[in-house]
């Protein structure tokens, strides 16, 4: 049987997870095991290189769905491309099965260009930046393709030559007997690293990697509106790509701070604002907080507690472009906690010109009559 590991095992996700975790899975792996980034640890090329064929397999719809029903025989050369339930015919295409449970594999080739890691940035903003936009300038460490030698790890003037051991195949071939007979093995190239080529002069910038580790200042615009969560790409921001290969993308994720007035639920507002009992019965003009400042609200005569008012077009803007939410306002009546006697002389004589009991344990004036209203009066 084959000594792999099982491919969801190596990228650490389920048999269920999405493409777009897998990826972000490979990505984080290989950013994390790189030779480049584990100078010291001769087995970091081993591990890269399961990342990197785990990846291969179950990122591609086909190669995922045939390794899923046949494990890693179904990678061989007689499946590849055929599908469960294909015509192999009489042992003529069974070797790439064979292949795979006596320790052959898959040619590996020379390692070209490939693509940088993308990069992620946290920023943090309050929620009147958020209504408003925002533009700053961040700044992050990166890998860059190295600019003195083009990505190549060559000092100028010279040039990569061919590996000798594999003669620019990237790929060492060797022989294996088994039970069915005798087996090409195929494998990386020790001596290169599958890359095909040597540098004999390395570059004296970054020292033969072709890439090298710097800080990177960017302006970072973000629009009116955003939310928390929000999620901006900014296209080749990422990290340069190994042997002068494009780079990744940076992905700024926007978190939106709580505010300790506002409530946000897309781009409507919400606050609370206190008024006293005679603002509520007599009516009045007060001044509520929004997220362009102050502005005023009228509260009409005999206002109840909880009752919420809507100021148009206070809330925040669309990231859409489609003009701005609403403000809901919700007026609680607060009660005074202690009065002065002549408060309070003030209010029973309220209470008696309102033909309403101050004190006692059964409802009268006003509250008798709202109880008789409803059949329930004793």
């Amino acid at each position: 049987m084959t000594d792999k590991r099982d491919y969801y095992e190596v990228l650490g996700v389920g048999r269920s997870t999405g493409q777009d975790d897998i990826k972000r899975a490979y990505r984080q792996l290989a950013r994390q095991h790189h030779p480049d980034a584990n100078p010291g640890d001769p087995s970091a090329g081993e591990r890269f290189k399961e990342i990197n064929e785990a990846y291969e397999v179950l990122s591609d719809p086909d190669k995922r769905a045939r390794y899923d029903q046949f494990g890693h025989a179904g990678l061989g050369r007689g499946v590849n491309g055929a599908g469960p339930g294909a015509d192999f015919g009489p042992f003529g295409d069974l070797g790439g099965i064979f292949d795979a449970f006596f320790g052959g594999g898959r040619p590996g080739g020379r390692r070209g260009p490939e693509p940088g890691a993308d990069l992620r940035y946290d920023m943090e903003l309050s929620l009147e930046e958020a209504a408003s936009g925002v533009t700053r300038e961040i700044q992050f460490n990166r890998w860059d393709s190295c600019p003195i030698c083009g990505g190549s790890g060559a000092k100028p003037g010279t040039k990569p030559v061919t590996c000798p051991k594999c003669h620019g195949t990237g790929e060492i071939r060797f022989s294996q007997s088994g039970f069915f007979g005798q087996f090409i093995n195929v494998r990386p190239c020790d001596r290169c690293g599958g890359t095909g080529r040597i540098v004999e002069t390395p570059c004296p910038d970054c020292k033969g990697k072709g890439r090298v580790y710097r800080p990177r200042k960017l302006e970072v615009k973000l629009p009116p509106g955003v939310d928390d969560g929000s999620r901006l790409r900014l296209q080749g921001e990422g990290e340069g790509g190994p042997n002068g290969g494009p780079a990744g993308d940076l992905y700024v994720i926007v978190s939106v701070k709580p505010h300790p007035v506002f409530k946000r639920d897309g781009t409507e507002i919400y606050c609370d604002v206190p008024i006293n009992f005679v603002q509520a019965a007599l009516g009045a003009e007060i001044e509520v907080p929004t997220l362009d400042g102050p502005s005023n609200l009228k509260i009409p005569e005999g206002t109840q507690t909880d009752t919420v008012f809507r100021l148009k077009g206070k809330g925040m803007p669309s990231l859409r472009g489609y003009g701005r939410g609403d403000e809901h306002v919700r007026v609680v009546v607060q009660t005074p906690k202690r009065l002065t006697a002549e408060q309070r002389r003030a209010l029973l004589d309220f209470a008696k010109a309102s033909g309403e009991e101050a004190r006692g344990t059964h409802p009268g004036g006003a509250a008798a009559a709202w109880y008789k209203r409803r059949g329930t009066a004793n």
